[in-house]
Parts: C-alpha cells; sequence; structure tokens
C-alpha cells in the first residue's frame, strides 16, 4: 500500500515532475474493483470524489473539478464536458491497472491544455491476469450489497502465445434505490451498470509491441430529475448514458540510447440521453493522436519530444432543435527533459506550444495559439529529508461547452458573444517535503492554481484554489498505516461563492481527512482492516454579489468502514471479503458533493450502514 513502492512501476516515477503525484495502490485498485471511483481515491483526501452514484460522480483535485485536467486512458485523451448534472469521467474500475494523479504541474508530454494538472489511467493486460509460465488466466467476481439489493457480478478472461495476448472483460451491477442513514430512500439511485473491454496485442522477439483495445460503459436507469440531485418532487427521467473508449498504442521496448518511439491513436464518446423537457441527446467525442520518442542520454537523464493532435466535438439535438455543435482542433509540440546533475539534484522541465481552431455554435471561428512551460524540483536536504517545489504556466485554449445549454443561443438576446471569449491561462505552484525514517514516511505540499479566462458559456471569469495536502504513513511486517489531510479553499475573480457559482471549475470542499489501517493476520489466512473518512464543518462566507440565495453550513461528518478477508489454504486463488461501510449509519452527502451549502436543498446522500460480501476465484 505504500505510495512510495508504487512509484516504481511507472517508468518515469522517481523524476521531480511525479515527487507530488498522487498513485492508486495495487491493492486499493484491488479493493475497488466491484466499486467505483469513490473507491477508487478512498483515502487520499486530496481527491474527493462526490455524487454517490457513477453517472453523477464528480472529482475534484485539490478542489478543482476534473474536467480542468488533462485525462487519458491507455494514452486516448477523455472528454473533458458533458451535462452538467452528470459526469464526464465515469470509469469502471475492474478494468483499470494504474492511475496517477498530477495536481497543477504536468509534465509537457503528459498532453494538451492541462491548466489544473492531469488524470493518468491505464486498463488491464493479459500479463497482469497470466500467472508467470502460464499461458491462461482469469478471474470470476460476485459481490451483494444489502443496502439497495445490489448484485455485482464480472468476469476475466486472457490468454497469451507466441506474442500473442487476447483479454476479454465483463462487468455487470444492478440493484434498487438505497437508503441514507436516516432510512430515507435516495430516488434514482439504483444501479444499472454494464461495462466490458476487448484488448488485443501482439509483441516481437525483437520488442515492437502492439496493442489494440475497445471498451464500453453503459448505465441505463430512471433518476431524479437532476440526476446529482437528491429526492424532489419531480417525476423520474430515465438517463441513457454510452461513454466508449477505442485506443492503439505501438512501442519499441528494447530501443537504446536514440529510438524508442511510442504512438498512441485513439478515439473516446461520451453520449447522454436525459429527456427533461424533450426528447435529447448530447453527445461529445475526441479523436487524439500522439508520437514522442524517448532520447535517453544516460541511465538517469532523459529527453522526451514528440508531437499530439486532438479534433473534439460537442453536439446537441433534440426533437425540437437540430443538431448544434461546437468544435476545437489542436495541435502541439512539446519536449519534457528529466535530468539528475547531481546525487541530490533531481530536475525536470518542458515546454509545448499549442495551435487551436476553434469553431462555435452561430458561425464564430477564430484560432488561438500559446506557449506552455514547467519546471520542477527535487532536492535531497539529508538521506532521509527532501524539498520539493514546482511551477507551471499552461495554455488552456478555448474549450468546448456543456453541450445540453448550447440551446441558449437560440434564445433571441441571450446568444454567446464568442468575440469576447479568450483563450484560458494557468499558472500552478506548489512547494512541498518527504521525509523517512524506516517504515515512517511523512510530508505534505502548499498548492496554488490560478486560471484565467475560464470559460462559462459567453463570459469569462478568474478561478483559483489554494491550500495544502499532508500524509503520513507507518509501514511494519504484516500491516500499515496511513493518514492524509487536504486543506482547500477556492474562489472566483477573488471572491468565495457557492458550489452553483463555481460548478465545473471547483468545490468548496474545506478539510478533509482520510485514515486507513490494515492489518495481515498469517496464522488465520486473513487480511482485516478499516478507513475513516472525516470532512470538518465548512462554513461559507461569500464575498460576492452574485450569491442570492441562503447558505448554510456544510456540517462535518465522520464515517467508518471495516472489512475483513479469508483465503482458504485449500483453495489456490479464491478469496472470500466482508465488509460493513458506513458502520455508525452517518447521514451525509460527500463534501464534494453539488449543492450541500444550499438552504432547504435535497443533496443527494451516500448510502447508510451497508453489508457488503465478496467473493473472487482467480485461476
Amino acid at each position: 500500500m505504500d505510495p512510495i513502492v508504487v512509484r516504481k512501476e511507472d517508468p518515469k516515477g522517481d523524476a521531480a515532475d511525479r515527487a507530488s503525484s498522487v498513485y492508486v495502490a495495487d491493492a486499493e485498485l484491488e479493493r475497488a474493483r466491484s466499486g467505483d471511483l469513490k473507491d477508487v481515491f478512498a483515502g487520499i483526501a486530496s481527491v474527493s470524489v462526490g455524487g454517490a452514484i457513477p453517472l453523477a460522480q464528480k472529482i475534484f483535485v485539490n478542489g478543482i473539478d476534473m474536467l480542468n485536467l488533462t485525462i487519458s486512458l491507455d494514452g486516448v485523451l477523455q472528454n473533458n464536458r458533458a451535462f452538467h448534472h452528470v459526469s464526464a469521467n465515469v470509469f469502471d474500475p475492474g478494468l483499470l491497472k494504474f492511475v496517477r494523479v498530477d495536481p497543477g504541474i504536468a509534465a509537457a508530454d503528459t498532453g494538451p491544455n492541462a491548466v489544473a494538472g492531469a488524470v493518468v489511467m491505464e486498463t488491464v493486460d493479459a500479463a497482469d491476469i497470466i500467472r508467470d509460465g502460464e499461458t491462461f488466466g482469469g478471474n470470476v467476481r460476485l459481490s451483494y450489497g444489502d443496502n439497495g439489493d445490489t448484485w455485482g457480478r464480472s468476469v476475466t478472461l486472457s490468454t497469451r502465445a507466441q506474442g500473442f495476448e487476447v483479454l476479454l472483460y465483463g462487468r455487470s451491477v444492478t440493484g434498487d434505490d438505497y437508503s441514507d442513514g436516516d432510512g430515507n430512500i435516495m430516488t434514482g439511485t439504483g444501479a444499472d451498470l454494464q461495462s466490458g473491454l476487448l484488448k488485443l496485442a501482439y509483441e516481437t522477439d525483437t520488442g515492437h509491441r502492439f496493442e489494440l483495445s475497445g471498451q464500453q460503459l453503459q448505465d441505463s436507469s430512471l433518476r431524479n430529475f437532476r440526476a446529482n440531485f437528491g429526492p424532489g418532487t419531480r417525476p423520474l427521467v430515465r438517463y441513457d448514458t454510452e461513454r466508449s473508449t477505442y485506443a492503439f498504442n505501438y512501442a519499441f521496448l528494447q530501443g537504446g540510447a536514440i529510438w524508442n518511439p511510442e504512438v498512441v491513436v485513439g478515439f473516446s464518446e461520451s453520449l447522454i440521453n436525459a429527456p427533461l423537457f424533450e426528447e435529447s441527446e448530447g453527445t461529445t467525442n475526441t479523436l487524439s493522436a500522439k508520437i514522442q520518442n524517448t532520447f535517453r542520454l544516460s541511465e538517469t537523464d532523459t529527453i522526451v519530444a514528440g508531437i499530439d493532435y486532438y479534433d473534439r466535438q460537442g453536439s446537441y439535438q433534440s426533437d425540437v432543435t437540430s443538431q448544434i455543435d461546437e468544435t476545437t482542433q489542436n495541435i502541439g509540440l512539446f519536449a519534457q527533459a528529466r535530468f539528475e546533475p547531481t546525487d541530490r539534484w533531481k530536475i525536470s522541465t518542458g515546454l509545448r506550444f499549442d495551435h487551436q481552431d476553434f469553431e462555435g455554435v452561430n458561425g464564430f471561428s477564430d484560432s488561438y495559439s500559446g506557449a506552455s512551460g514547467n519546471f520542477s524540483a527535487t532536492y535531497a536536504l539529508t538521506e532521509s529529508l527532501s524539498l520539493r517545489a514546482g511551477y507551471s504556466n499552461v495554455f488552456g485554449g478555448l474549450q468546448i461547452e456543456d453541450n445540453y445549454i448550447y440551446d441558449i443561443n437560440l434564445i433571441p438576446g441571450r446568444e454567446w458573444d464568442y468575440a469576447g471569449l479568450e483563450p484560458s491561462r494557468s499558472q500552478n505552484w506548489n512547494l512541498g517535503f518527504d521525509w523517512t525514517n524506516g517504515g515512517l514516511k511523512v510530508g505534505g505540499e502548499a498548492f496554488l492554481t490560478e486560471i484565467e479566462d475560464v470559460r462559462n458559456g459567453g463570459d469569462t471569469f478568474d478561478f483559483k484554489s489554494e491550500g495544502f495536502n499532508l500524509y503520513a504513513t507507518y509501514g511494519w511486517t504484516d500491516g500499515f498505516a496511513r493518514l492524509t489531510f487536504s486543506d482547500s479553499e477556492t474562489s472566483r475573480d477573488g471572491d468565495e461563492v457557492s458550489s452553483f457559482y463555481q460548478l465545473d471549475f471547483g468545490a468548496p470542499l474545506g478539510q478533509v481527512l482520510a485514515l486507513e489501517v490494515q492489518q495481515q493476520l498469517p496464522r488465520w489466512n486473513m487480511l482485516v482492516g478499516g478507513s475513516i473518512d472525516m470532512a470538518l464543518d465548512y462554513d461559507p462566507n461569500p464575498s460576492s454579489a452574485l450569491e442570492v440565495d441562503p447558505l448554510r453550513t456544510l456540517e462535518g461528518y465522520t464515517v467508518l468502514n471495516l472489512f475483513a478477508e479469508y483465503t482458504p489454504p485449500r483453495f489456490r486463488g479464491v478469496t472470500f471479503r466482508g465488509e460493513v461501510q458506513n458502520v455508525f449509519d452517518e447521514t451525509y452527502a460527500d463534501r464534494a458533493t453539488y449543492g450541500g451549502d444550499y438552504a432547504g436543498f435535497a443533496a443527494l446522500n451516500e448510502p447508510g450502514r451497508t453489508f457488503v460480501i465478496e467473493a473472487v476465484a482467480r485461476f
């Protein structure tokens, strides 16, 4: 579970630009495979997931909505806009093998428009499933949660022979509406999620590796009129959603000092059909490509250089509206240098130049260009203590909007004035430390992200998030404990504002804490542990003339979760897991859930006490 160990799975994990990155450990991913994105980032206070159900879950990094980060899955850029009442970032933890969050500062080779950082994910390969020396393997998972009678089932099959690999994955989760800690039924929360992945790969004896994959996720069920709101008086609406990603990857794995090419070409699409007032459909898709080469100057010094491209489209159509579109194309050149000039110093610095062509709903078109730069450094003050710092200045371009509000442009007098929009630009700073003494590791950082001219329909404003993160981990022979704490404050045009006026950019999170403890019991072939999720009271103090609605204090909460796993010694690869989530039946909405700061607002509460059992068979 130690994040430093997981960092080593990243080929660039020791570089200075990765020093502030957050890695999701293998054990955490394994634990989350039958859950959702909230389970993936459990225990990481700086990454908050609100929304209670996958369709509505939104992810915030240092208080900033992940829509403002560059997101890639198997190297393919993902879509960063969707109907604002649902999530643009629905992923199935069951097929993930690697997750890295670069808060604030992202390297130039991570991707374009990373104004507040990046999230990088990779899906499982056949080699992750098949045991060494074997040609076939897989696993079957079954789970049941009593709160909502939610059943989950998944199967993974993989084979490899003579350089060829095939992996097939499928998952289905179904259930009814759950109840919160007070026993209130949270309407519109029944599970109905289907996902699948097919991945083909071939690797030659000389190190040329080719991968082709396709994945799809569907969620179709009756939801609250606004899917991210709690129960209301309006009738339920069927939200039909579909998310797809197709990827082709090539890499030369046995390159030398000069020639180590990588190629990625892919397509991602999210489709939302939510007939709120009329039959309607919003689609966002991205075609992306990247070609890069790594120049290995020495064992520790490298330069990655290349070119990337994306073509992104957002469209909306309904019974009364023909298709309306916004499109943007971006081409970028980049180079990132990572080197260690001395035994104590690690330096990473990079440059990008992006050119963007944009077309708006009303026939508007324009082009924008800008350069981006980043610099990160770590210095080993002693063998136990290291200091780190980083800065980036990023061209964000002009991004497409939420496609469910395109039809505003059809109302006379309310059309967007594209001519008044400017490409966004951000500055990110962080300053931190890491200290190690045996099994104890302590660290933290102060951070600041400022984004100028973020787009809000036909207007712009400036957005800022600042605060600090702390962590402490202690590992012993058969267990570990980890504590993380995050304190963030966000503002719009210099004013503190409510969640409505931060929508799609940030959330008033305040102080959040997460604690995890885990202990192996070898004598009984068991693993036991628990976690605490905590948020302190947050009292909104709006200083903007925008605020006209009454606000309320965001009440703090403390949620305890416990689990136990048993591995029968007679059955190789079989694990049984029992879990009690929300042991004390706390009634709460996660701090990152929309609208909790509004008086009288029915937020989408998290489930009350839930008993979960899971069985896993690996073969």
